[in-house]
């Protein structure tokens, strides 16, 4: 398949990109960047554009069997009203132009990204994809960034919604700041530690948007999370243990909240996500339990 990625030089594009190359697809990516070398394929591209502007990147579209659609400003910062203003508009618009861009009655496969936050913080409620979304400014912007992706289904092409958890991998993402934390004797659980943490490896994460491409039957939601999320004081202890380091150094909620104001409460909320959607279509998780996963990240 000729696949395009927006939002193709961050963090998940990069190695999404290197594993369908690997698995015999074409990948254009599309990024803000004005260059990225990227895998170094003959069958990789790259595009310098601005996805939540129409362009002319719009035109390459057509020559498309599907696309994932990944780019959005990142949220992990503190958040004032026209940063807020600046994470939904970078999402909303270029999902908009993503599928104001697909030609009417084309075969195509549209991944779009959305996030378990969506369902707001829920404590242990068991969340699956038939679940009810939360009110709070993630589960807001989750719900109209995937009516935004759905309006594709409209011109005849197959939509499948991924809710993101959280992403292990190492060089990126949650483990970029918490091994070296951990590594400086500096780790531990936020809060007291109950919330749920619904992770996913980065392996499992590429290798089920590949499957979702391939699989003509797989649209809807699918909450791309491991099957078996942990709360936060697990996923710190489990790491610790990993790292031979000790999960002391607690990070007490009201700093975070009087530090980061909304965002603080957003790093302290629960999602007990499980992954009923990729499970039912057929997907086997390569690493579906935490430690396993977290001895790959951090002895790969």
């Amino acid at each position: 398949m000729k696949i395009l990625i927006t939002g193709g030089s961050g963090f998940v594009g990069s190695h999404l990109s290197r594993h369908l190359l690997k698995h015999g697809h074409e990948v254009t990516a599309l990024g803000t960047r004005p260059e990225f070398d990227g895998p170094g394929h003959d069958n990789f591209h790259y595009i310098s554009a601005d996805a939540a502007k129409e362009g002319d990147w719009q035109k390459i579209v057509g020559d498309m069997d599907g696309a994932v659609n990944l780019a959005g400003r990142s949220i992990f910062t503190l958040w004032t009203d026209s940063v807020k203003q600046e994470i939904y508009d970078s999402r909303i618009f270029t999902t908009r132009n993503l599928v104001a861009a697909i030609p009417d009655g084309k075969p195509f496969a549209l991944c779009s990204t959305s996030a378990v936050g969506l369902y707001g913080d829920r404590g242990d409620a068991l969340l699956t994809e038939e679940s009810d979304p939360g009110d709070d400014f993630l589960a807001r912007l989750a719900v109209d960034w995937e009516k935004e992706a759905r309006q594709a289904e409209t011109k005849g092409a197959r939509v499948a919604l991924m809710r993101f958890g959280i992403v292990l991998e190492k060089g990126g993402g949650a483990m970029a700041k918490m091994i070296p934390a951990f590594r400086a004797f500096a780790g531990g659980p936020i809060g007291d530690g109950s919330q749920w943490f619904p992770w996913i490896h980065m392996a499992d994460l590429t290798a089920a948007a590949r499957f979702i491409l391939e699989t003509p039957s797989a649209e809807g939601p699918f909450n791309f999370t491991a099957p078996y999320p942990v709360r936060n004081r697990e996923l710190v202890k489990t790491l610790g243990r990993v790292l031979n380091r000790p999960a002391v150094f607690r990070v007490p909620g009201f700093l975070l909240k009087t530090f980061l104001g909304e965002f603080g409460k957003v790093l302290m909320s629960s999602q007990r996500a499980v992954p009923e959607g990729l499970t039912a279509e057929g997907y086997r998780f390569r690493y579906p339990d935490l430690e396993t996963a977290l001895l790959d990240i951090v002895n790969g």
